[in-house]
């Protein structure tokens, strides 16, 4: 029974890859999905409740392969033993070399579901659940950051960093998109000094001092 039930689950995960990986081959030479379930069995040569059995539709296909994105950068990062010991900024500079490093192996599909990501504020369905993955990340980072000291209390402002860092994460896949220097290392600086930024305005100091000093000027506007 035992074994049946393994190689139930191994014919399972075989099927999901070949309609996954399809769906990817299909999709970067067509640069759209297929038009329906039925024809994209019918040239697999399957049949059509074999794809429901793995996938109830294509946008779930493209939500699994970008959650994977995640996944296998969290893989990586977990497997070094060195992570545990990391401030929350080196957490967070970690994760984005590997996860543009994820993103570089995959890069044709990963370009085109972000092509259009920087012209609309509503994400398609699969960076959805891309932003859910990270953001569920991200957050114990950031309440281990405050805990240390290493990110300042500011009532109101620091319930927005998880929102902030989802968009400087978008900014930084924008700039990967556009960058066409070698081995994209352009990105890794820009990842390098933009995250170092991020940490010094949240951090304390710079932005307390200004918004201490912008307290100071409205008080003494009244005078």
């Amino acid at each position: 029974m035992e074994k049946t039930k393994k190689s139930s689950r191994k014919t399972a995960s075989a099927s999901k890859d070949k309609f996954r990986d399809a769906y990817r081959e299909f999709v970067l030479r067509e640069g759209k999905d297929p038009a329906s379930v039925f024809i994209f069995c019918k040239d697999l040569g399957l049949a059509e409740n074999e794809f429901y059995e793995s996938f109830g539709s294509f946008q779930a296909i493209a939500k699994e392969i970008w959650r994977n994105y995640i996944a296998h950068t969290l893989k990586r990062f977990q497997a070094d033993e060195n992570a545990a010991g990391f401030t929350a900024r080196e957490k967070i500079l970690a994760f984005y070399f590997i996860l543009a490093e994820e993103l570089k192996k995959d890069r044709s599909f990963a370009l085109h579901g972000l092509k259009d990501a920087h012209k609309s504020p509503l994400l398609s369905p699969e960076l959805k659940a891309f932003k859910q993955e990270f953001e569920q990340w991200l957050e114990p980072v950031l309440a281990e950051g405050k805990q240390t000291g290493e990110i300042a209390p500011r009532p109101f402002l620091d319930k927005q960093y998880k929102s902030l860092f989802w968009i400087h994460l978008m900014f930084v896949l924008q700039f990967w998109v556009r960058d066409e220097s070698a081995g994209f290392e352009k990105t890794d600086m820009a990842i390098e000094k933009s995250v170092n930024l991020a940490f010094d305005l949240i951090g304390k100091g710079v932005l307390d001092n200004a918004l201490d000093f912008g307290k100071f000027l409205y008080q003494n506007s009244k005078n």
